[in-house]
């Protein structure tokens, strides 16, 4: 129902406030809602945050952001994590509408006094209106119209009580000259005395609405993926080859730290089955030792709740996860419901699983597409059965130290499973995060996010134009963000885009800088550092040997030593997020117009009244806070050059600015305008990387 104010398109709000919009710890976004009332008369709004304890905060004045449009705002910053609470508040607002009336009416010598005693009166309200807690918290120092003295006034009235008061004797004293009566309600101190202490008429509160705050590595992280079976893995001619183990693998990990990267994800660890095993390139007719696919869950050693042998045991995992801790990093783990014929699921519960017409288990397909060696779940027939013992088999790996489970396939599970299961977790472990990784429609994609996954994959691979990244990822930071985080991996297993298969290592550089700079959380597969580009065939985007059913041991310090490796290039832009907090946020992003159609310009900023946490001082220069700009050739075969044509305010500079751009990979500066020439080599250098600094200060 409407109030007496009207107050509408709340944002943000997921299914009418039905489930919790979502922030991370320190984000900055907009409270906004449309509030407007009927006639000519003044509205005004504010915020009300409750905090996870209950506490509730002092109203938050909104901002008119469109005029005209009645389209009001404030931005806020949740610092801590839990449930918060917020609603709206519209009132209509008699002091700036008498304002407006008297700045017209005054002057022409209309209704001088009457107005001038209607608008003492309204001061008057206000100045009562001013409770005894703002005065002892206010520490008031004067004010308009001559009030004195900090604290408490005469009369015992604080300070800020005696300047309203000061204002309406103002407006009385008709020995002054009108417009010297009306001035003193026109200054800034007044505005300023106002903005603290609204006078409010019929004042409207919308509902209670929820922003669920989770722990900062919910929005910001740098994902690396390995096969720890391929690290430190022996393939020698005439012998069986020898899978790595967790022991060889952790000494991958200081390399991976090395890179700035915050998050391992391991693909599944489990006993992978002998049923229907793949072989090299997904063949049906695996060699004696092809290790299989890990996500043919199962085997005689064990399920879900098992490590595979050759990877060593419990205690073998435990010092990975410790020694990836150590090194400032977590693992997020492959959680894949599904099993191989050998899973003892299949013995034990046969009733979990899709049995045909012949009596057969039906194995996973995705016509034409036959994965023989993967029996889905069939979750209806003993969905509380099931729901037990994936629960079980998760709070087991969060014993072993797990907080981050990158989940297989959602998408092909019911929604309400994982709406009970993700809840159940987070009711007692908030710090637990749920990564979906879920190629499908956008309708399930978009409402995995809302019903609790913390990130989710995206369309981001297939997204390789000018138009389709800024129309993505615009829609990522602005008409999903309130519920979806991505995640964009530039490369999977299962997905080596074409647009990887034939740009080269220009290709490789140009996709790491869209990720890395489009969205806080980004994530490589390995072997993405050496452009590993190769198709199994034209047309398909697998990799030709792919890592899924073989071991793939890779010399990443001849490829270094040789120049071949990319480490450092991605090791560069890790670090430069790192230290700029404007790319640690997803709701900043800004395209700038560009008159070439391969070139494609970004930025973001955090204004220096919005820090989100500790940043190096020396970006936030000259009250611009900190800005990265950035420009991407998108062709990766040729040159291109084009003029850039900046959204100046979008950057915290006027139209007319001069500024500073330092580039982050080449180390030039140069001094920039609204419109600036550019020329990109993507042999040499596919981007520019810039940050931006006030043009006082000489180019280094």
């Amino acid at each position: 129902m409407i109030g007496r104010i009207p107050i509408l398109d709340i944002h943000p709000v997921v299914e009418c406030g039905g489930r919790p919009a979502k922030a991370a710890a320190g984000e900055t976004f907009d409270i906004a809602a449309t509030v407007f009332r009927e006639g000519h008369d003044a509205v005004a709004a504010g915020v009300v945050l409750t905090d996870p304890a209950g506490v509730r905060g002092p109203l938050l004045p909104m901002r008119e952001i469109a005029p005209g449009t009645d389209r009001w705002a404030t931005t806020v910053t949740l610092a801590t994590e839990g449930v918060w609470h917020f609603r709206v508040e519209a009132w209509s607002d008699p002091i700036t509408t008498w304002l407006h009336d008297a700045a017209i009416k005054i002057p022409r010598g209309m209704d001088v006094d009457l107005m001038c005693e209607e608008g003492a009166r309204l001061f008057d309200r206000a100045a009562k209106a001013v409770r005894p807690s703002e005065c002892r918290a206010s520490g008031a120092q004067g004010g308009p119209g001559g009030g004195t003295g900090g604290g408490k006034a005469a009369g015992g009235a604080c300070g800020h009580r005696a300047a309203l008061q000061a204002v309406a004797a103002r407006l009385r004293d008709e020995d002054l000259d009108p417009r010297a009566r009306l001035s003193v309600a026109q200054l800034p101190e007044t505005a300023a005395l106002l903005a603290a202490h609204p006078l409010r008429d019929l004042v409207t509160r919308s509902a209670r609405y929820q922003v669920v705050v989770h722990r900062r590595r919910a929005l910001f992280g740098s994902w690396y993926e390995f096969f720890p079976r391929s690290e430190g893995a022996v393939i020698e001619e005439g012998a069986a080859p020898k899978s790595g183990t967790f022991r060889t693998a952790a000494k991958r990990l200081p390399a991976i730290a090395a890179m700035g990267f915050d998050v391992v994800y391991l693909p599944p660890i489990h006993p992978i089955g002998t049923a229907f095993r793949k072989g090299r390139n997904n063949t049906l007719n695996p060699e004696p030792y092809d290790p299989g696919s890990p996500w043919a869950i199962g085997a005689a050693e064990g399920g879900h709740d098992a490590i595979h042998p050759d990877l060593g045991t419990f205690e073998d995992f435990d010092m990975f996860v410790s020694r990836a801790r150590e090194l400032g990093m977590e693992i997020a783990l492959d959680l894949a419901l599904q099993c191989s014929p050998d899973h003892p699921w299949v013995k034990e519960h046969p009733e979990w699983f899709n049995i045909r017409a012949d009596g057969s288990i039906a194995y996973a397909e995705n016509p034409p597409k036959k994965y023989q060696d993967i029996y889905p779940l069939n979750f209806d027939n003993d969905p509380e059965g099931i729901y037990a013992e994936v629960k079980r088999v998760v709070k087991l790996w969060m014993d072993h130290g797990v907080r981050i489970f990158r989940v297989d396939n959602p998408h092909t599970k019911p929604v309400n499973f994982w709406d009970r299961l993700l809840a159940d977790i987070n009711s007692t472990n908030p710090d637990v995060l749920f990564l979906a990784e879920a190629f499908t429609r956008p309708a399930m994609l978009q409402t995995l996010a809302r019903i609790g996954f913390h990130q989710s994959y995206t369309y981001f691979t297939w997204r390789n134009s000018r138009q389709e990244v800024e129309e993505y990822l615009s829609e990522l930071a602005h008409e999903t963000s309130h519920f979806l985080r991505p995640n964009l991996f530039v490369n999977t297993p299962d997905i080596l885009h074409e647009y990887l298969q034939h740009g080269g290592v220009p290709a490789f550089k140009i996709r790491a800088v869209l990720a890395a700079l489009g969205a806080p959380t980004w994530g490589v597969y390995s072997g993405y550092e050496l452009a590993e580009n190769v198709p199994v065939r034209p047309g398909s985007e697998e990799y030709l040997d792919s890592e899924k059913y073989q071991y793939k041991p890779r010399d990443w310090v001849k490829a270094e030593r040789e120049g071949r490796s990319l480490a450092p290039f991605i090791t560069q832009l890790n670090l430069f997020r790192r230290a700029h907090p404007a790319l640690q946020e997803l709701r900043n992003l800004r395209f700038h117009n560009v008159d070439q159609p391969d070139l494609i310009c970004l930025s973001k900023r955090l204004a220096p009244e919005r820090p989100n946490g500790a940043h190096d001082t020396a970006t936030w220069r000259h009250g611009l806070g900190d800005v990265v700009l950035a420009v991407v050739n998108l062709d990766p075969h040729n040159t291109r050059e084009a003029t850039v044509h900046l959204d100046m305010p979008a950057l915290g500079l006027d139209w007319h600015a001069e500024f500073v751009v330092d580039d982050e990979l080449s180390g030039e500066s140069y001094r920039w305008r609204q419109s600036n020439y550019v020329r990109l080599d993507p042999h040499i250098q596919p981007a520019h990387i810039f940050t931006v600094r006030a043009a006082a200060a000489s180019p280094r």
